[in-house]
């Protein structure tokens, strides 16, 4: 079944789409006049803020800028249209990845709303914390929620930017 859709319509109907999407993308990038580094980084990230805000649900990360900056060396050195059309393509594929939730995220995110419930409860019980009583459940648990994952993304950053300095 297979090789009739390779016969017909040139390949399997992902692969055509993947196709598709590359020369969408491309013809789109090589309308804009691209001639220095930041021009190029702009037209990247124009690229990838079209990706998020157009699929609902999914989110890709930008590649990191000496990624992009390789491929601009790549894509100037490269003199054909049609060469600098395959270093685009093969940056695209290679650096397009999901956006992925650490797993630290993920349990904050689940145990932090009963863990906020519990500890406004107790708060209730000591005197000087009498004025939790005041603050409403629906208020209090996802603010809770909120500041536990901002601070769990932040002790992540902090934690990994001091682990890569060697």
């Amino acid at each position: 079944m297979g090789l009739v859709t390779s016969f017909m319509g040139g390949g399997l109907p992902s692969t055509q789409m993947l196709n598709l999407a590359t020369d969408k993308l491309y013809h789109k990038f090589v309308e804009k006049d691209i001639s220095t580094f930041e021009e190029f980084h702009v037209a990247v990230l124009d690229i990838f803020n079209s990706f998020n805000s157009a699929i609902p649900g999914k989110h890709y990360d930008v590649p990191l800028r000496k990624e992009v900056d390789k491929c601009f060396t790549r894509w100037k050195e490269a003199g054909d249209s049609s060469v600098k059309k395959q270093v685009f393509i093969e940056f695209m594929k290679n650096n397009v990845s999901l956006s992925k939730l650490d797993d630290t995220v993920l349990i904050t995110g689940l145990v932090a709303p009963p863990t906020a419930m519990v500890a406004k409860k107790a708060g209730e019980n000591v005197p000087q914390l009498k004025l939790i009583k005041s603050i409403p459940d629906v208020a209090f648990v996802p603010s809770a929620t909120v500041l536990a994952l901002i601070s769990v993304k932040l002790f992540g950053k902090i934690f990994l930017k001091n682990n890569q300095s060697p």
